[in-house]
């Protein structure tokens, strides 16, 4: 019915006027931070090595550096099957749909609510009637339609604060898809280091035990003496217990990896095998690359846009609100079968200018409020960068020092390996006591947990700079607003 349509129809020159109308939130300009030319771990006078310039380029998802293809097989499963980054990609479509909710402020109402309706009446009967009393019917078909005009730009400033909203719903999710990711591949390096351990501990035991085994047999000819074999059972029986206790570590570890990739512990395993990864050499980039590199910076920095649009919502709340409605239908005293061919047209038109002229200073509250708001979102985006930094000069300095740490302790091992042979041979010689020999091999073995030890911290280092670095995650993935302000297919 074209003629329904003319009741709320303006001319194009006044539809622009009307949607592009003032626009009331400041223009906004991201917050300026104090980004260093450089970090100060990757300066030349200290001795770190980063990724050469040719090895700067991305080569697919970042755990792929490490080159271990059971953690490659585990990271694949966080993204389909996480709880934690479902929960977050299901934040991140009602965020999108809230944008939806939004840009549907810009339109009419259309609504009906069709009436059948029957009276009786009495008293006063028809012409040509004998009786004292009739009823009359009226079918109806209305439709009405209300539009309120986006004079002041409350509507576009709200779709633009869910649009940014939404943006930074996405990045939010990205950052816990991160986050998630480095959990699994440092628990799966700890992991890897208690099979290490467990190795170590296991060649210690055969040793200690061929060593009882010799002492025995020396004992039975009067060359060892009781007290000898007691203290060789004592390293063996105590090294034994610390063996088995190693795996309740790597249990628990396990059953992390399990809940990060979404399984039932009870029916998840990885197999034992003892890691000798050493750390990539990681692409670090300059310290201004963080502010787009880091998922956590940009929803920080998204939160201050959608913060200033709303700003300019509760200003417009200072000028008139201009309603127009309208209404037509079809009304008719006969069956609903004739309400289309005998129609009775009937219309309206109007519209309602509404504007607050005292509420005790309730819009200047809310002014402050939303502004007090925003320089929240700019001191957090702000705190966001400087622990970003942080962060990454923290897993710098941690590699540049557990390198020089891990030199040391591997030296420190092999003099122990040596000085275990030169105390078993003096004791050989009858030279020293067995005890000696009970010390070196405590202090070995003491070496060797230290030393991997700093070897997993070295690996799950590495990961949290990758991670600290954005994992290769950029700014410019995010959705657009252009593309969540329009309208979604089905």
């Amino acid at each position: 019915m074209s003629w329904k349509l003319s009741i709320i129809a303006v001319s194009p020159a006044a539809f622009v006027l009307l949607v592009g109308g003032c626009n009331f939130a400041p223009k906004y300009q991201k917050p300026s931070v104090e980004t260093p030319d450089v970090f100060k771990e990757t300066d030349p006078r200290i001795t770190w090595r980063g990724a050469q310039p040719k090895d700067d380029a991305r080569r697919g998802h970042w755990w792929e550096i490490f080159g271990d293809p059971p953690l490659n097989a585990l990271e694949e499963q966080v993204s389909v099957s996480s709880q934690n980054v479902a929960a977050a990609f299901a934040n991140f479509l009602a965020a999108r749909a809230a944008v939806k909710e939004a840009r549907a402020a810009y339109y009419p109402v259309v609504s009906t609510a069709p009436p059948a309706t029957r009276s009786h009446e009495s008293g006063t009967p028809p012409p040509a009637s004998s009786t004292t009393s009739y009823n009359w019917s009226l079918y109806s078909l209305p439709f009405d339609a209300s539009w309120e005009p986006d004079l002041w730009g409350n509507i576009r400033n709200g779709v633009n604060a869910s649009a940014f909203a939404a943006q930074a719903g996405a990045a939010t999710l990205e950052g816990l898809l991160l986050s998630s990711q480095a959990d699994v591949a440092a628990d799966y390096y700890q992991l890897r280091a208690q099979d290490m351990l467990i190795q170590v501990f296991a060649d210690t035991v055969a040793a200690d035990q061929k060593s009882l085994d010799l002492l025995k047999v020396q004992n039975k000819f009067g060359i060892a003496s009781d007290e000898d074999v007691s203290e060789e059972e004592t390293v063996l029986e105590t090294v034994q217990a610390q063996a088995t206790g190693l795996g309740i570590a790597r249990a628990q570890y396990e059953h992390a990896i399990a809940l990060l990739v979404g399984k039932p512990a009870s029916s998840f395993s990885i197999p034992v095998e003892p890691f000798k990864a050493n750390p990539p050499a990681i692409p670090i980039g300059v310290p201004s690359q963080l502010l787009e590199r880091r998922p956590d910076i940009a929803a920080a920095e998204r939160a201050v846009a959608a913060a200033n649009e709303r700003i300019g919502i509760v200003k417009a709340a200072f000028f008139p609100t201009l309603t127009l409605a309208g209404s037509a239908g079809l009304e008719s005293s006969d069956p609903i079968g004739n309400l289309v061919k005998k129609p009775v047209e009937v219309w309206s038109v109007g519209g309602r200018l509404a504007e607050t002229l005292f509420d005790a200073g309730l819009r200047s509250a809310v002014v402050e409020q939303s502004r007090a708001a925003y320089d929240a979102t700019v001191a957090n985006y702000r705190q966001t960068v400087l622990t970003a930094f942080q962060e990454v000069e923290d897993s710098l300095s941690a590699l540049r020092i557990l390198s020089e740490q891990l030199g040391q302790q591997d030296a420190a091992v092999r003099s122990s390996e040596r000085t275990l042979a030169l105390a078993t041979r003096r004791y050989e010689l009858g030279l020293d006591s067995y005890l000696n020999v009970i010390t070196a091999q405590i202090t070995l073995l003491n070496n060797q947990r230290t030393a991997v030890g700093l070897r997993s911290q070295q690996m799950t280092s590495s990961v949290r700079l990758i991670v600290a670095l954005g994992g290769g995650w950029n700014a410019a993935q995010l959705p657009t607003p252009a593309a969540l302000v329009a309208p979604q297919s089905r």
